[in-house]
């Protein structure tokens, strides 16, 4: 069975990819309120995210969680 992406590598994703196209961490604080040193060590993998930090990060990206679909034979 496949491994899903869980919702720290789709946020860690996101986040490193728009760092990585010019967007500075100073930036990403200021707009989602998540202080850069947190950033930057989720985007080493040295930390995780509180949920509540996570929840701006998803909204920042529009992102949402919903139920995944049942799959046969659940």
């Amino acid at each position: 069975m496949p491994k899903h992406k869980t919702m720290s590598d789709t946020l860690r994703e996101r986040l490193t990819a728009e760092f990585e196209s010019g967007t500075s961490l100073r930036t990403i604080e200021a707009d989602v309120g998540v202080i850069r040193q947190s950033l930057a060590k989720f985007i080493r993998h040295e930390q995780s995210l509180r949920l509540d930090m996570a929840d701006k990060l998803a909204e920042r990206y529009g992102l949402e969680l919903r139920p995944a679909t049942k799959q046969k034979g659940r």
